[in-house]
């Protein structure tokens, strides 16, 4: 089943089963299938977008990594600039294009899934114009989905123009005058530093998020962050919780780069009414344009499947549900700090890609085992791969490698 919309050689045998169907054709989602691909199975990737890289693509043109290219890998192949180098945004898709294609990765463009459901003992995807089946599913949709914008922002009347840092290209795209960004975490101090070269600029933080250079001592940051095992630290250690509550942090701009280009930082915003912003120090501003930098909140509103989030967030333990067969990968903090991140996916994806071929292989077996003969039912004393003896306690694996 290979097309204009297919990258790979297609993961469907003849009689069209499929033992797995991911989710999203991000780095998350190639990863997982790098892996998969190692371990033989059938498969598909399924993507919204009719192209690889377009999340990428479609963020502000000077939207760079803070992660240099050495540590910017996918499975199977290193990220094609110079060591100690920031890539870019295009750089990062044309990546993702050309590393699905060297490997031959069997990934459909322009399937946006509209549904995933449980059939049986099988599930079910819908895309808006067919429908997969799978004996497992991994959604690796990334956790930028929704761009988030608080009530307050309704208070603002039509004279302002108001755009969240989703939708930012570049300043020209801009109406002129004065901007105030609200957020101040990574997207948003980049976007602000940006804008101060050619407008004042007002920076609304509701909280003071931890900044840490991108180079210290000679070395970039993830030199040190990575020889000290800091991207390691999991979620299943007690620093790992901490660190997990406290959010992000931002790197490479800080409060003094900015001021002395001329931004102005305000305390958080509590109300708008017209054009004029109202923050909590009593103070006030009238502004032409707004740059919410207010980040992204989780929408699985198509996955029909009971027990699989809770308060709009997934229910799992490493990626693994408590639904069998179903996995997510890709998550912020999904087991450890670069669990989201381009280059440090992989080991996600490794572990996700282990427990799926075993299962995988325990349902080929289960399939494969003789039935008793009609009249004779089994006694209870063989039992099939894969399964637990009631009087023995099943081993918890989901939270150590």
């Amino acid at each position: 089943m290979t097309g204009p919309n297919t990258i790979g050689a297609s993961g469907l045998t003849r009689d069209g089963r499929l033992e797995v169907i991911v989710i999203g054709a991000g780095q998350a989602g190639l990863a997982a299938a790098w892996h998969l691909a190692q371990r033989g199975l059938r498969f598909v990737v399924l993507e919204a977008a009719d192209q690889l890289g377009s999340s990428w693509r479609g963020r502000w043109d000077s939207l760079g990594l803070f992660s240099p290219a050495q540590y910017d890998a996918l499975p199977g192949m290193a990220f094609p600039a110079p060591a100690d180098t920031y890539p870019g945004k295009e750089a990062v898709a044309d990546f993702l294009r050309d590393y699905a294609t060297r490997f031959d990765l069997p990934v459909q463009l322009s399937k946006r899934v509209t549904e995933l459901s449980r059939i049986g003992d099988e599930f079910q995807v819908r895309t808006d114009d067919e429908v997969f089946r799978a004996q497992q599913v991994l959604v690796a949709t990334g956790p930028f989905q929704s761009p988030f914008t608080p009530e307050v922002g309704h208070g603002f009347d039509g004279s302002v123009t108001q755009i969240h840092s989703a939708d930012y290209r570049k300043p020209q795209s801009l109406p002129p005058g004065p901007v105030l960004v609200v957020g101040g975490g990574n997207s948003g101090l980049q976007i602000a530093e940006e804008l101060a070269a050619t407008r004042q600029v007002d920076v609304s933080v509701g909280e003071k998020v931890p900044m840490l250079p991108q180079r210290l001592l000679g070395r970039d940051l993830f030199w040190w962050l990575t020889r000290l095992r800091f991207m390691r630290v999991n979620t299943a250690t007690r620093l790992g919780r901490r660190l997990q509550t406290r959010g992000e942090f931002v790197i490479g701009t800080n409060r003094r780069r900015l001021k002395q280009a001329g931004v102005r930082f305000r305390p958080r915003l509590v109300n708008a009414q017209g054009h004029t912003a109202h923050f909590a120090d009593d103070s006030t501003l009238d502004v032409p344009v707004v740059i919410w930098a207010t980040g992204y909140q989780p929408d699985y509103s198509w996955i029909s499947i009971p027990g699989v989030t809770a308060n709009g967030h997934v229910t799992h333990r490493r990626g693994v549900t408590d639904v069998p067969g179903l996995y997510f990968l890709g998550l912020s903090w999904q087991y450890t700090r670069g669990s989201a991140l381009l280059g440090f996916v992989a080991d996600d994806a490794a572990y996700l890609a282990e427990r799926i071929a075993a299962q995988a292989t325990r349902q080929t077996q289960v399939e494969a085992a003789p039935r008793p003969p009609f009249g004779h039912p089994s006694n209870g004393s063989l039992q099939t791969a894969g399964q637990e003896r009631s009087d023995r306690p099943a081993r918890d694996t989901g939270t150590e490698r």
